[in-house]
């Protein structure tokens, strides 16, 4: 079974305004003297933060690793005087500072007022390939459930204090980006990376490292990285974003064991299918990739749930995934649980880890 891994950004929020905050350099230098498993990265904006777990092989071995980050990043920002808030966007908004770095710097000036107020946050899940060649055939096969796996994520419906309508805000920040959604579909890695090529030879990408895609082979480790889901509100979120995203990896693999190729899947049915899912999340219509029309939501989330059983199963991981969707069924997506609360001031206090009402 492959080994998994989950990257999660955060925001930092002023906890008298409840805006974000530029205080990422604080913070960091505040998480790295505390010695835990994993590690602590700087983000585009100043108000943003990173924890990255290590391999994992089990869920349980994943879900202490995700909650030791969490823990050693909201101590940190608690230490610094601010709140660490697990959103895909703020939901008062505030100031995005850009961080020190030549990198950063560059990607700034390139694009522009795109950049300039950009403050997303994603749960990235990595999962073990055995080289370059599979990862990109797998991400083929993922194209089809990137837009339930979104919906079952969407956790950024305000934007600064307005509601946005959508249950992703986040991914809609991110179509400004050029070549943003699901990928193309690829005939090898050389076809990937003549492509990518490409787009950085265009001026669209400032470097290789920088696509957009919503599924990728990693640039850095023999992985495929799904950077479809929003940031979860808490640890079970993640985890069940993780699980699903390992059994669609085995799931793939197993079909290409057997010759089979992943479907034909028009890009702009697909594309529609990304936005259904970021408008209405799990509550509504979504649109399915492979027959090109209007469903429920619920009947792709039913689908993606029959297609990675097996799988689950396969990893010992059944009993929990179901546990785990219950959850999210029972307690609503982290867009639904946000508005429920209401008000965007109180929305950032229900999201703030380590935070008590009494505080």
């Amino acid at each position: 079974m492959s080994t998994f891994g989950v990257e999660e950004e955060f925001l930092l929020a002023d906890p008298e305004t409840g805006r974000s905050v530029p205080a990422a350099t604080e913070v960091l230098k505040a998480a790295q003297e505390e010695p835990a498993p994993g590690a602590v990265h700087a983000e585009l904006s100043q108000t943003q933060v990173e924890a990255a777990t290590v391999p994992c092989s089990t869920l349980d071995e994943l879900e202490y690793a995700l909650m030791a980050g969490r823990a050693r990043l909201a101590a940190a920002a608690s230490g610094c005087g601010v709140w660490l808030l697990p959103s895909g966007t703020s939901p008062l908004g505030g100031p995005a500072v850009p961080t020190a770095g030549s990198r950063f710097a560059g990607i700034t000036a390139r694009y522009a007022e795109v950049v300039r107020d950009y403050q997303a946050c994603g749960c990235h899940v990595h999962v073990g390939v055995p080289d370059r060649e599979t990862a990109v055939a797998v991400c083929n096969h993922l194209r089809l459930w990137l837009p339930t796996l979104l919906a079952l994520s969407v956790n950024s419906p305000y934007h600064y204090g307005r509601d946005t309508g959508y249950a992703s805000w986040r991914i809609i920040e991110q179509s400004r980006f050029p070549g943003a959604g699901a990928p193309p579909w690829f005939h090898d890695a050389a076809d990937h990376d003549e492509q990518v090529a490409r787009l950085v030879d265009s001026g669209a990408l400032f470097d290789e490292a920088q696509t957009f895609w919503l599924v990728r082979p990693s640039p850095t480790w023999p992985t495929v990285e799904l950077r479809v889901a929003d940031t979860a509100v808490d640890v079970s979120g993640a985890l069940l974003q993780a699980t699903l995203s390992r059994a669609l990896v085995t799931t793939a693999l197993t079909d290409l064991s057997f010759g089979r190729e992943a479907p034909w899947l028009d890009d702009q049915v697909l594309a529609a299918a990304v936005w259904s899912a970021a408008r209405y999340g799990l509550n509504g219509v979504g649109v399915h990739p492979l027959r090109a029309e209007r469903v429920p939501a619920t009947e792709l989330l039913d689908e993606l749930i029959v297609r990675v059983a097996p799988a689950l199963a396969e990893a010992g991981d059944l009993a929990a995934a179901r546990e785990l969707f219950a959850g999210v069924l029972r307690r609503g997506t982290g867009a639904e649980r946000q508005r429920v609360v209401g008000e965007p001031a109180d929305v950032v206090r229900l999201l703030a880890i380590g935070v008590s009402d009494e505080d």
